[in-house]
């Protein structure tokens, strides 16, 4: 066990284990990822005389940090609105990205000593290139404003006492006047994000919503697309959109795709998941569709392909799409893609044409919790005053982060969904004194 800024009173001794017990601490966070970090960092600035611990049930701090961004941390977007985020509604998610902006990210991280850098994608990462930076920063601040860190010290439940609470894990107890529930949802479980957080926000009153699905996760390919598995390692930049059973579009994203071993991966099936697996649940017949140039009607691209003339159909799909996947879609429509194009039929042309634009993709499902960035769906943000974070149901309770029902897209969006409700339950508690 790691234990670190606990005062001379703190006892501790062996029994079978080491047992941690505490007389009592102002606040208490529950989780010490992003928006759990970021909590306890202001509520320390907002009134530096509360006794703050943060406990932990992962051996190492910060694991989903690390990890993101390729181990580099998109740390925000230069650009995020309310419609990056699914789940909670509009207005909601408006009211919590108001009171703290991409803006005030950048600021409190330039502030902390680490600089950002905007990518030709809008997304915000760290000059060094090293989620580490993010992470030692956060860990320094709460070293600098006297936070206490504990792990791994898994909590068990959450108990109302009176006025407080009674946190308890196997290692010990601590009572407490004020809760933070920042345990992230069921995403990426090695870190320690296994769902408990929403026993524990039951157990205080909470609902939790009927569906608690993984989201940014790659996308398995049924039996009718395995072609897509040849074209292992093919990354092109696409349209990729859900559609209804009648037709209807969902959702649609424009960004890389890659095709891999089992299916679909890449920024753009990372965002389009979401909406798909919702959809599906709903409607059975819902698909998903990709235009594989990007844009363009069916017109269009009939025209460009009556225009190739003697050029080969393969070298022309070559200055559009990658060969591999050129090949594979004239194989697909029977053309033989070293022919001229003024050689395909009728038939052959519009087949590619339209399988350019409109490929419906088949999908079995998903790789789960394990390979998704974030969890779809969580405590009811409606139980959860939102300038605040302050739970409706339970006096006492902040709630923030990813346990909440709304997610975002890829590019830094979860991560400045984290710090806005960190940031606003942390002022709220500070206040609160």
């Amino acid at each position: 066990m790691k234990i670190s800024g606990y005062p001379m009173d703190a006892r501790f001794f062996i029994n079978g284990q080491l047992l941690l017990v505490m007389d009592r601490a102002d606040v208490v966070i529950v989780g010490a990822g992003a928006a759990g970090l970021m909590a306890a960092i202001w509520a320390a600035r907002s009134s530096g005389d509360l006794r703050i611990v943060i406990v932990d049930g992962a051996k190492s701090i910060g694991a989903k940090i690390l990890v993101a961004g390729g181990g580099r941390c998109n740390v925000t977007h230069e650009r995020v609105l309310p419609k990056d985020y699914a789940g909670g509604s509009r207005n909601t998610i408006k009211k919590v990205l108001k009171a703290w902006s991409a803006g005030d990210t950048i600021a409190f991280f330039e502030e902390l000593g680490v600089e950002l850098k905007c990518e030709d994608t809008g997304k915000m990462f760290p000059v060094t290139d090293s989620s580490k930076t993010v992470l030692n920063a956060l860990l320094n601040e709460c070293a600098r404003l006297g936070v206490e860190i504990v792990h791994p010290w898994r909590v068990m439940s959450i108990e109302k006492r009176g006025d407080g609470f009674e946190v308890r894990s196997q290692e010990g107890a601590i009572s407490t006047a004020r809760v933070v529930i920042a345990t992230g949802g069921m995403a990426l479980p090695k870190s320690g994000s296994d769902g408990a957080g929403y026993r524990l926000a039951k157990s205080l009153g909470h609902r939790v919503t009927d569906r608690i699905e993984p989201a940014l996760v790659p996308m398995v390919v049924g039996s009718g697309s395995k072609w897509i598995t040849e074209l292992s390692g093919i990354v092109a930049r696409v349209s990729i959109e859900v559609r209804s059973g009648s037709g209807k579009r969902i959702a649609r994203f424009t960004n890389d795709l890659l095709c891999t071993h089992f299916g679909l991966s890449g920024p753009g099936a990372l965002d389009v998941s979401r909406w798909y697996f919702d959809a599906k649940l709903d409607d059975p017949k819902a698909k998903l569709v990709v235009n594989w140039v990007g844009d363009g009607s069916f017109e269009q691209w009939d025209a460009h392909l009556q225009d190739v003339g003697k050029q080969s159909v393969g070298g022309y799909l070559r200055s559009v799409i990658p060969d591999r996947l050129g090949r594979m879609l004239c194989a697909r429509c029977g053309i033989d893609p070293s022919s001229a194009g003024h050689a395909m039929t009728r038939d052959q042309r519009r087949a590619l044409a339209h399988v350019l634009i409109e490929c419906e993709i088949e999908i079995a499902g998903n790789r789960g919790f394990t390979h998704a960035e974030v969890t779809a769906g969580g405590v009811l943000i409606d139980e959860v005053e939102v300038s605040t974070m302050r739970s409706r149901v339970c006096e006492g309770v902040w709630i923030v982060g990813e346990i909440l029902d709304v997610d975002g897209r890829i590019g830094g969006f979860n991560f400045q969904w984290a710090w806005s409700n960190g940031y606003i339950a942390g002022r709220s508690i500070g206040e609160s004194m």
